[in-house]
């Protein structure tokens, strides 16, 4: 162990590989906070600055790309209410909040923290537990991943329990896009209308960037009197939490990097489920969840730990066993594979310098990502000076311009206008848009589970199918949870009102 950490660290404080990563940190943070520039697009942009690079120093160089972009997704969806990539999205629902009231300084400081913790913690496991837990993963079928996206979906009750109708029906909207597209098993059309544009289903980021970026701009012109500039806010100044606000979510903070690090592990889950299930994990287990999306340092604090310790989580198997835990890690297999690298059980036996490479880049790239972003958020925030009525129409372009790097087709475009005037309707009619996002990311990934594990199973018919799902010890006590979880908003009034009657 005590020899992995030197060869790790050595290779990372070589003098022109520190620079590199500096630079790296800068890139992934800016390729984070651009509106439609997901981890994934990151990393692939960032191969051709390897091409000349050895196998050990391009991994450490991507890694480092790939956690700062998780944490630079952030900046903006505290700022603007713009995800730059969407694990970062639950972090509106709290962090923007925060923005409006003047205290956009004080939420950009926990994010920070948040995603250094959950990055280096992630590290940590992957580097002492790397093994033992890629075997845990692989236990893990279709139905325990079907489980655990379902348990994402089982907070749709809670996110607005004064009008738990609309919010289900908010989710069952979401339900109904992620099916558009494709058949994930059986390759039919489904809901496409004969549009060939819809054959490859709903594009996330389009959406997202609609739901959130257009439909502020469209809430905040609603009114002459929000075309102002924003004032105080402008000299807004990142500023690190106190001791006393981090013990406040010390134990959010230690839950989330646990639950992070072991969805990142898991093959297809990757950092939006783990900043969704930490998310509503947390708003369950708090003892005050009305104040969740009202903003507070926990709102922030759980999906920014869980989404940067996922990071950590998908190299597990990578490593491991060559099997990417996400997007973002199987481009990273890809160059990888460029440099003739064969990945598998036997890269570590061989090489445990990818290992040791991957280990202290990671570390050593959560601590410089703190003080990168503060550097990058001085730019971001002054932005803030500028009124309104000339803000609201570059936030629109900018928008257009993600939407239209996903796969620079104008469809992405116009999706982005449709989803934007979607949530305007949606606030408007107070519906949930929060739930609507919810059930269009996670929907995609409960469907596909869920099917290859009825496919996998065997059973005469459906119910004698299901019994055999259910009866899977781990698949079995999560979805219990779900339920419980499901239901207690409802449950819960009518106990104190039977009691109170009592």
């Amino acid at each position: 162990m005590l020899d992995l950490l030197t060869s790790g660290f050595a290779i990372v404080f070589a003098p022109k590989m520190f620079l590199l990563i500096i630079f790296a940190v800068f890139l992934g943070t800016i390729f984070g906070a651009l509106p439609g520039v997901s981890a994934t697009m990151a990393v692939a942009l960032g191969i051709p600055f390897t091409y000349r690079m050895d196998a050990v120093s391009a991994i450490a160089f991507l890694v480092s790309i790939y956690c700062a972009s998780i944490t630079g997704g952030g900046m903006t969806a505290i700022l603007f209410k713009i995800p730059g990539v969407p694990s970062s999205a639950p972090t509106t629902y709290d962090g923007y909040p925060m923005a409006q009231r003047g205290e956009a300084g004080k939420a950009l400081g926990m994010q920070l923290i948040c995603s250094a913790i959950g990055g280096m913690f992630a590290a940590f496991c992957m580097l002492l537990l790397s093994p033992q837990l890629t075997q845990a993963a692989l236990s893990f079928g279709p139905s325990e991943l079907f489980a655990i996206s379902f348990m994402g979906l089982s907070i749709l009750t809670s996110l607005e329990s004064d009008n738990i109708c609309r919010t289900i029906m908010s989710g069952l909207i979401g339900l109904v896009l992620a099916c558009i597209g494709l058949d994930p098993l059986l390759g039919v059309p489904r809901l496409t209308f004969g549009s060939r544009f819809l054959t490859s289903g709903i594009e996330m980021i389009p959406v997202l960037i609609g739901f959130f970026a257009v439909t502020e701009v469209l809430k905040q012109t609603e009114k002459r009197s929000k075309l102002d500039a924003v004032g105080n806010q402008a000299k807004m100044k990142t500023v690190m939490p106190s001791l006393k606000e981090m013990l406040s979510v010390k134990w959010t903070v230690l839950r989330c990097a646990i639950v992070g690090t072991v969805v990142g592990i898991l093959p297809g889950a990757g950092a939006t489920i783990a900043a969704f299930l930490c998310y509503s994990m947390e708003q369950k287990m708090s003892k005050y969840p009305e104040k969740f999306g009202t903003g507070i340092l926990d709102g922030i604090a759980a999906p920014e730990t869980g989404n940067n310790a996922a990071t950590g989580g998908s190299m597990v198997p990578l490593l491991s066993l060559g099997i990417p835990g996400g997007n973002a890690a199987a481009v990273l297999m890809s160059a990888l594979v460029l440099k003739g690298v064969t990945m598998g059980p036997l890269l570590l036996v061989n090489q445990p310098r990818f290992l040791s490479a991957t280990f202290a880049s990671m570390f050593v790239s959560n601590i410089v990502m703190v003080f990168a972003a503060m550097i990058i958020a001085k730019i971001f925030v002054q932005i803030l000076k500028v009124p309104y009525s000339v803000l609201g129409p570059t936030i629109i372009m900018l928008a257009a311009i993600g939407a239209f790097a996903t796969k620079n087709i104008s469809v992405d475009v116009i999706l982005m206008a449709f989803a934007g005037l979607l949530g305007f309707v949606f606030v408007s009619c107070k519906l949930n848009s929060s739930a609507m996002i919810l059930g269009l990311v996670l929907g995609v990934i409960c469907e596909s589970n869920l099917r290859r594990a009825y496919t996998i199973v065997s059973g005469d018919t459906f119910w004698q199918a299901t019994g055999n799902i259910i009866s899977r010890p781990v698949t079995g006590l999560i979805l219990v949870v779900c339920l419980a979880v499901l239901f207690s908003p409802v449950i819960k009034p009518l106990l104190a009102k039977r009691k109170k009657a009592a």
